[in-house]
């Protein structure tokens, strides 16, 4: 029996007998399985039992072994480790190793004690002292045409020179020349002849070197599973990438230990900080406690003694008159007794009721009727612990998905990859575009924003920080963002101010307004006046547009101007102080609107067919201003935006040099 017929499963068969039953190996600790002897029963043994067991005596037989790496199953027999395929990769990794530790390299003919090499020969792949040389390699007749290196020159050179061909373990005269696809082991011709490989497929050992060493973008599969060209070298790489990753996050490891060993002082900071202000406000406590005692104690002290004093003057009083009435007692004359005694009784008696119930009964206790209520303070101070819950950590902007579009500007974060802090919103702050303090124009839980209405050319400062039931986290890196520039039209040689292009904004339009054509062209579905802006803001520099009149019937009342944000969306355009607008004008169908709005000089101007409506309409204009109109369902107007500025009008300095809204 084959005993690499099984070697793909990691099981094999002992075929010491043929007729022996195949018996499951035991696998080791160490990954070598070890099939154990098999006793065989022959009909012939059943009449030489053991006396008094009827057990067959058992049979010598040869051990099986598994190699825990390549699965092939190995007889130990008589040869003992010898008989064993030799790992010759790891042999020549050893006796490099090996030769690259050694202190000196010796001289090869030295009898007794080897001294230290001078040089070596190529030819001859020998090391040789200056003795030896001298006397077994003399530098004449054929030894002239040798070549002598240093020792370790020699040492590189014997490295790099090819290894003497190996020879197979079962024909020790045979070199190793082909190679067993099938048993993936190397053979020699004495082993095909032997038929051991008559049916497996065998190639040259060093085209199969070469194939297995050489790397290959496809690679393909040979037969039976065999991987093809570079497999090793695939595996490398895939190695490398993985031993790369695991610096990587040693690095991150290291830097966390650095991290840790920050934030383990700061937090013992805050801890003591912590402690020390609720030792601090205890401290307060007590004080406050300790006076409120002291008044208690001084208010006690107060009644005590005023009662003592009045006692006093009370018991003076009758002392007296006890001692007055006893004199009284003492007259011998019976008509000055009598004269006096009436009054003096009234006066006894009304001293006796001074001393009534309650005179003689203490007005304030001596026990202090205060009792501190510490037992819920200690129990929290006992259950004062660590909570779970932290601020969560400091957002991370997605730069690839942050970006900006004419005078609007979209910002996306995320939850850094390790937090596992609950997040309950997050508070988006940008700039004033010159520079100024952040303000909020985003709270949520959304984790992108767009906010509208910028400026344009304008360097918007941006940052996001996250918030939860403990409090509010660190803000993101500022992320600076640079909105569009506005285009210079030119005519002829004229520059022109800068213009913006916008459209109708659905998102604050009326629900009864209806845009279409890209949203330049709006209509309305009620009767009544309804507000549509602009999707883009003003603020500064110089701005013109128009509106052509597609529709106009039963002499509607549209108006046409600029507004504010907060507008009032459900009544005429210019009937609240959040908007300035025209109305009508002697509008017919097919008639242009223009408006100009002039930041630089706070004033906007009216056209209809070109022709300027009054010298100004309004002035005095500042903050953010937005195109607006207002219609009803008798009306249907086009936007045009973008134009420049109409001839008669002469912008400013700051107008010809390219102002931005």
């Amino acid at each position: 029996m084959s005993l690499y017929s099984e070697a793909d499963s990691g099981y094999g068969s002992y075929g010491g007998f043929v007729s022996a039953p195949t018996t499951p190996c035991q696998k080791s600790p160490n990954g070598v399985r070890v099939f154990p002897p098999s006793v065989p029963h022959p009909p012939q043994a059943q009449h030489h039992l053991l006396p008094h067991t009827g057990v067959l005596p058992p049979v010598p037989r040869n051990s099986c072994l598994t190699c825990p790496q390549c699965h092939r199953s190995l007889t130990l027999d008589d040869r003992g480790l010898r008989g064993f395929p030799k790992n010759r990769v790891l042999e020549g990794v050893v006796d490099r190793y090996q030769q690259s530790k050694a202190a000196a390299l010796k001289c090869q003919l030295c009898e007794k004690s080897p001294r230290e090499a001078t040089v070596m020969c190529e030819q001859c792949d020998v090391f040789y002292c200056d003795p030896c040389r001298l006397r077994c390699h003399p530098p004449r007749g054929p030894l002239a045409k040798h070549r002598l290196v240093p020792p370790a020159q020699g040492r590189i050179s014997r490295r790099a020179s090819p290894r003497k061909t190996s020879t197979c373990t079962e024909h020790e005269l045979e070199n190793l020349s082909m190679y067993c696809v099938q048993c993936k082991t190397p053979v020699c011709y004495q082993c095909l002849e032997d038929g051991k490989h008559s049916t497996h497929e065998v190639k040259a050992l060093g085209a199969m070197w070469k194939l297995h060493k050489t790397t290959n973008e496809s690679g393909g599969l040979l037969a039976d599973g065999c991987h093809s060209n570079g497999q090793l070298s695939q595996a490398l790489n895939v190695l490398s990438d993985r031993a790369t990753e695991a610096k990587e996050f040693l690095v991150q490891l290291r830097n966390m230990v650095q991290h840790i060993q920050e934030n383990g002082v700061e937090f013992e900071a805050c801890l003591v900080a912590q402690c020390d202000a609720l030792i601090e406000a205890l401290n307060r406590r007590k004080a406050q406690l300790l006076i409120r005692v002291t008044k208690e104690h001084e208010h006690k002290l107060s009644v005590v003694r005023d009662q003592i004093s009045h006692c006093t003057v009370k018991l003076r009083q009758t002392t007296g008159l006890m001692e007055y009435c006893l004199e009284v007692i003492k007259e011998n004359d019976p008509s000055g007794f009598l004269q006096i005694s009436d009054a003096l009784i009234r006066r006894v008696h009304v001293t006796e009721n001074q001393w009534g119930k309650g005179s003689l009964t203490p007005r304030m206790s001596s026990d202090f009727d205060l009792t501190l209520d510490s037992g819920p303070l200690l129990q929290t101070i006992h259950q004062l612990d660590f909570v779970q819950m932290k601020v969560p950590a400091a957002p991370i902007l997605q730069l690839e998905e942050c970006c900006t579009q004419t005078n609007s500007a979209t910002l996306s974060w995320k939850q850094p990859p390790l937090s596992t802090i609950a997040v309950d919103g997050y508070i988006l702050e940008l700039d004033d575009g010159n520079g100024g303090q952040f303000r909020e124009v985003y709270v949520g839980t959304e984790m992108i924003c767009t906010v509208d209405g910028l400026h344009f050319n304008s360097a918007y400062k941006s940052r996001v920080k996250a918030f939860n039931s403990s409090g509010v986290g660190q803000y993101s890196k500022t992320l600076v963002m640079q909105t569009s520039e506005m285009s210079l039209p030119s005519y002829g040689s004229k520059t022109l101010a800068a213009v913006a292009w916008f459209t109708f904004d659905p998102a604050s339009a009326h629900p009864d307004i209806i845009l279409s054509n890209d949203n330049l062209t709006v209509t309305c579905n009620s009767y009544d006046d309804r507000v549509v802006m602009g999707n883009t803001g003003f603020s500064r520099g110089v701005h013109y547009w128009e509106m052509t009149i597609d529709r106009y019937d039963n002499h509607p009342d549209p108006a046409f101007g600029i507004a504010r944000a907060d507008v009032m969306k459900d009544v005429m355009l210019g009937k609240d102080d959040k908007a300035w607008a025209i109305t009508d004008g002697g509008i017919s169908k097919g008639a242009t609107v223009g408006v100009l709005l002039d930041f630089t000089r706070g004033i906007l101007l009216f056209l209809i067919n070109d022709e300027q409506q009054g010298p100004v309409a309004f002035n005095t204009l500042e903050g953010m201003y937005y195109p607006a109109i207002s219609i009803n369902r008798n009306v249907q107007v086009t936007l045009h935006s973008g134009l420049p500025i109409p001839d008669f009008y002469t912008p400013g300095e700051s107008e010809a040099a390219g102002s931005v809204c």
